[in-house]
């Protein structure tokens, strides 16, 4: 394989940098990271979805990785499309990469969110969750994957709500559910396209919202409505009534026992931007203390630990609490953090925090300790020209060692990778 040629990264102390094959290694005085590709095209491979609430690609193993492949990523799928459900096998190569299994298919996924892959916290070695849709009645569920038994050992089908999988509970005993028709059409990039949607048409239905599953029973309640929700904006001040809504980043706090969630409004093609609905809320798990209107936390908020909540606020890097109802700590500086707005995300051990940012056509990412502030930041990983619906966000996960990160990215054959980030720390 040909030298690769780089460019200068910004740390916080000295810098090292060179290259074999596609492994890329930047050093610091204390912490260094290497940057290797670990899938390979023709086709694309991703994991999807932000590292929020401890969404972890890897098993309790550390030997398999979950993601997608598909043959294309310059359109969202229509809904005929299946993305292979793969298994990137750690323990064996093809070549400079590692293996690919295909174990599935989804018909339930996007660009940007994947198919919500999930390890089952109950047997997090050998089960996983993911979305798929019926290709004859275009209805969304979800699936429990078992490795072992090398096929689906349960499918979370609801004829009358068919809704899938928006978040596994920590605790392990239940997950979110939400409309991804309804979302596909009042924010595409979050949705499936071409799903059977029973609420079109009604702005806030009293029969959705989001819901929670009983992964042992597979019994599920609604947790909150639409009507619900459209009734506390008002209260809260929010011109509302009318609106169509719909629900992003439905998040469990790490004891599972909190979900934090935004409801929004008017993200429609040709919507007045000035209408729009961006409300932060949280709702225990058994379905009481709704809050509705937070003070907005910008960026992709993550769950710190407890009741708190880490995102943005006046170009810095804050941490909120979802009870007090205020900010109750700030992270890092300026230099270490330029875009607090980026995708975060709190290793499991809850000593490391990764930021993922943008800058032209490249993410970057800064990694910092907690404990002393100490951070290092990456090379940009190249995204390509991709925009809107497309894009390739920054989208950091961790492992369950905390000392690395998946990401993705375009290779040097212009499809998009996987890339592992491995934290060293000397």
């Amino acid at each position: 394989m040909k030298r690769r040629k780089f460019i200068e990264t910004t740390v916080n102390s000295g810098l090292a940098l060179f290259s074999l094959k596609n492994i890329r290694l930047f050093s610091t005085e204390k912490l260094s990271v290497k940057i290797q590709q670990i899938t390979n095209g023709p086709e694309h491979h991703f994991f999807g979805y932000i590292g929020q609430s401890l969404t972890i690609p890897w098993n309790l193993t550390g030997t398999r990785i979950l993601a997608l492949r598909t043959p294309f990523h310059d359109h969202l799928p229509d809904g005929h499309e299946p993305a292979d459900v793969t298994l990137v096998n750690l323990n064996r190569m093809d070549g400079d990469f590692f293996k690919v299994e295909k174990v599935d298919e989804s018909l339930g996924w996007n660009l940007q969110q994947g198919t919500m892959f999930y390890w089952n916290p109950v047997k997090p070695a050998t089960q996983f969750f993911f979305n798929d849709r019926d290709p004859q009645t275009g209805k969304v569920f979800t699936v429990l994957y078992d490795i072992n038994k090398g096929r689906r050992i349960r499918e979370y089908r609801f004829g009358d709500t068919p809704v899938g999988n928006g978040g596994v509970s920590p605790a392990g005993k239940s997950f979110l559910a939400i409309n991804y028709a309804r979302m596909a059409r009042l924010r595409p990039v979050t949705g499936y396209m071409g799903a059977t949607d029973w609420t079109e048409g009604i702005s806030a239905p009293e029969n959705d919202g989001i819901f929670i599953v009983n992964i042992r029973s597979g019994r599920k309640k609604l947790l909150v409505s639409f009507a619900r929700l459209e009734d506390e904006l008002e209260k809260a001040g929010f011109a509302a009534k009318g609106m169509p809504l719909f629900i992003n980043h439905t998040l469990w706090n790490r004891e599972g026992k909190l979900i934090y969630f935004f409801v929004r409004a008017g993200w429609e093609a040709g919507s007045d931007r000035d209408k729009r609905i961006n409300a932060a809320c949280n709702i225990n798990a058994d379905g009481t203390g709704l809050f509705v209107g937070h003070r907005h936390i910008g960026g992709h908020p993550e769950w710190n630990i407890g009741s708190r909540i880490m995102g943005s606020l006046d170009d810095k890097q804050v941490i909120y609490d979802v009870f007090k109802r205020e900010i109750v700590g700030s992270i890092g500086t300026r230099d270490a953090i330029p875009n607090p707005e980026g995708d975060i995300s709190l290793s499991p051990n809850g000593e490391w925090l990764v930021n993922g940012f943008s800058q032209k056509d490249k993410n970057y990412y800064t990694i910092i300790r907690l404990t002393d502030g100490h951070w290092i930041r990456t090379e940009g990983i190249n995204k390509g020209k991709y925009q809107n619906d497309l894009r390739i966000d920054p989208a950091p996960c961790w492992n369950r060692q905390n000392n690395q990160i998946l990401v993705s990215g375009i290779s040097e054959n212009g499809t998009r990778q996987l890339y592992v980030i491995t934290l060293i720390i000397s």
